[in-house]
């Protein structure tokens, strides 16, 4: 699973590939999935979305890249299904929950990943995609949600309070799959009826570590993998190539960590919200320093724009069929109401020390145990690595 999501990681850092997931997906290979009638970028999100709700423990160091890859790709996807459209927000639903985000100090990065792929799509795809902006209208509440996050110091105590009692309760019933992992469900639901199960010590940095002492290397950071280069505008239009004034970006070679929130701005350390027994928390400070950051202009935008027609078309024509709305929605535009398009920031894969030495490990790993029968190592002076028992 990891050499795939890297091996995706490093195709969609390629404009061809992005563009190519616009084909449909009429291959059906047999899948615990929804059926769905779209594209191949429709299957590659309904996939994602379906290893992210898994929550199996080896995979969540992987959440990372997964949402690079659906940013990446993001500017040029024409047409999104509603399936696939429900399954973005239904993370952002999750992933912007106040409970999530105050569990870990790097959680928000992930929001900002969503974010900036509904921005992308929003600008450079809008004409097609009528299906994801009658989902983001239908389910606004969670972006102003996001917009009207508490910061107060009592208000992020609370409700971190809150997670971690919920956590002590669940610890004294572990899920039977294993008894090491302690889940606990968010108690969201998206319209497909579909729960996020996360474990509270695969949040945390200490929890990142432990998740991985059964595999044979620690998954590099998304940060070290990629650097973020600006693209050219997907639809090949001289108005939408004009960049964000003040921006940082100061010529098309010009490259920067590939941290979300670099891109509007550095965050304060979270090194400095661990208390002296090492246990992190959050703060109103830490909060205001990227939630300040959010990149929510364009979907307020457009909500303020959408929200009032479609509201006044459904009463004056007693619209309920969700395929009217889209239908009218096919038929809007937003040319001249939104902010000036962002630039598309595409964060490629860099050759790195991190993924050398994950690559060099499983190799070995794989070597080693494909030769444990007969036991070829046994007795001799070879040393691959050292097996850790848990």
């Amino acid at each position: 699973m990891h050499i795939g999501v890297f091996i995706l990681l490093l195709l969609s850092g390629e404009r061809n590939f992005g563009v190519r997931l616009n084909k449909p997906y009429v291959t059906r290979v047999p899948m615990d999935i929804p059926v769905f009638t779209g594209t191949h970028a429709d299957l590659l999100i309904i996939v994602f979305h379906k290893i992210i709700v898994s929550a199996h423990q080896r995979l969540q160091p992987l959440y990372d890249c997964l949402l690079t890859i659906i940013v990446n790709i993001s500017p040029y996807l024409k047409t999104l299904s509603m399936v696939s459209s429900n399954k973005l927000i239904h993370l952002l639903e999750a992933f912007s929950s106040p409970w999530f985000l105050f569990a870990a100090p790097e959680n928000h990065h992930l929001v900002f990943f969503l974010l900036e792929a509904f921005n992308n799509l929003i600008q450079y795809q809008f004409d097609g995609n009528a299906s994801l902006v009658y989902s983001i209208i239908r389910k606004r509440q969670v972006f102003f949600a996001l917009s009207n996050l508490a910061t107060d110091t009592q208000t992020i105590s609370k409700l971190s309070t809150k997670s971690s009692t919920v956590t002590s309760f669940t610890k004294s019933s572990p899920d039977k799959s294993d008894n090491k992992q302690t889940l606990f469900q968010n108690n969201i639901k998206s319209n497909t009826q579909e729960g996020l199960t996360l474990s509270k010590e695969h949040l945390t940095p200490a929890g990142m570590n432990n998740a991985m002492t059964t595999t044979l290397a620690e998954t590099p950071s998304i940060h070290k993998m990629t650097e973020r280069t600006l693209a050219a505008s997907p639809n090949l239009d001289d108005r939408q190539r004009v960049r964000l004034d003040g921006d940082n970006e100061t010529s098309p070679n010009t490259t920067q960590p590939s941290s979300p929130t670099s891109q509007h701005g550095g965050t304060i350390s979270s090194a400095n919200h661990f208390s002296d027994s090492g246990i992190w928390s959050p703060t109103s400070q830490w909060v205001q320093s990227w939630k300040a950051k959010l990149p929510l202009q364009t979907i307020m935008r457009l909500l303020q724009v959408l929200v009032p027609q479609v509201e006044k078309i459904c009463m004056d024509r007693g619209l309920t069929d969700e395929s009217e709305i889209i239908k009218f929605l096919q038929h809007g535009t937003l040319v001249g109401l939104l902010p000036v398009p962002h630039p598309i920031l595409i964060r490629k894969y860099q050759p790195n020390s991190g993924t050398v030495m994950w690559f060099r490990t499983y190799m070995w790993g794989v070597i080693y145990l494909r030769n444990v029968d007969p036991p070829i190592w046994y007795d001799t002076d070879v040393k691959l690595f050292e097996i850790q028992r848990v």
